[in-house]
């Protein structure tokens, strides 16, 4: 079996498992939820056929979905940001380009391009999550508050995975 596949299939099962046990019950003061299994998704490599891309996506999602009885919400946002994941890698390509087979990292691209390769993401995924979630924009400076500190706390979390996993991080 291919190493990259044992990798991934095992940073599947750990995001899951620590989305599902641990962040589920962790809010801060019910307005910022960390969601870190988008980095599951994030953290693929550039070259993931998009098709694959998103059947994990949705494999993720779902199983999300099922631990936060969300009926799909999950695995929809989750499907959103695979099909723009590809553009939007398209549109930040440092003008080295990519290497064959690598993932977006802190320890390969550096803060500055990582940051701006998931804020925008992360923001979508959290905007498209929340304003479903609250079925309606008549709460919507509530709902927005919860998107931006979720999206921080998202952040913060992913990054602290990033620089724990990596051993350099370029910055």
């Amino acid at each position: 079996m291919n190493r990259s596949i044992i990798v991934h299939l095992f940073s599947f099962v750990f995001y899951t498992l620590v989305q599902a046990l641990i962040l589920k019950n962790l809010a801060i003061f019910n307005l910022a939820f960390c969601f870190l299994y988008v980095l599951f998704l994030l953290s693929l490599p550039v070259d993931t056929n998009p098709l694959l891309l998103m059947a994990m996506a949705f494999l993720m999602g779902i199983v999300i979905d099922t631990f936060y009885d969300s009926l799909g919400l999950h695995a929809s946002t989750m499907v959103l940001i695979a099909y723009l994941r590809n553009p939007w890698l398209a549109l930040i390509t440092p003008q080295s380009g990519y290497e064959v087979g690598a993932a977006p990292s802190l320890r390969y691209n550096g803060i500055q391009w990582f940051l701006v390769y998931s804020i925008p993401l992360i923001f979508l995924h959290h905007f498209v999550l929340f304003y479903v979630e609250a079925s309606s924009f008549n709460i919507f400076l509530h709902t927005f508050f919860k998107v931006i500190l979720s999206t921080l706390f998202t952040l913060i979390a992913i990054l602290i995975v990033q620089f724990m996993s990596g051993s350099r991080a370029r910055i």
